[in-house]
């Protein structure tokens, strides 16, 4: 039998954790090896959906008692997911020769799963349990 982890933070969120990881990595080697012409565009934009993916899980995650408000966040988180997939998609196509390849699409297949996560988390979150708070 799986024992279910209790969930007293975002940062207990699987989900969380594994996007926040993977803007870091985005942030730190997909990011900086891109071409400076497209500091106002592809970098900016892909800098901004990575990142706000943990943010919205985190942001929600206030709202948890309100499922409505919380599937909103996530709904958001998903709408950056597929944007950081899409621009992760550009990096790796238009600058194959600048860009790790292999690991762009290593990222592709994390948001992807991230993606399916959050899609879970919102159709089975039923409200943050009192009893389970501390």
């Amino acid at each position: 039998m799986e024992e279910r982890v209790r969930i007293r933070s975002f940062s207990d969120l699987e989900v969380f954790q594994r996007s926040y990881k993977a803007s870091i990595v985005v942030n730190t080697q997909v990011v900086p090896s891109l071409p400076e012409e497209e500091r106002y565009d592809l970098k900016d934009q892909l800098r901004r959906s990575s990142k706000a993916v943990p943010r919205l899980i985190a942001e929600g995650f206030a709202k948890k008692n309100q499922k409505r408000a919380f599937q909103k966040y996530l709904e958001d988180a998903l709408c950056e997911v597929n944007e950081s997939i899409v621009s992760l998609n550009h990096a790796k196509d238009l600058y194959p020769k600048s860009v790790d390849v292999a690991l762009c699409e290593k990222l592709i297949d994390e948001y992807d799963q991230i993606g399916k996560m959050i899609y879970r988390l919102s159709e089975v979150w039923t409200g943050f349990s009192r009893k389970s708070r501390p």
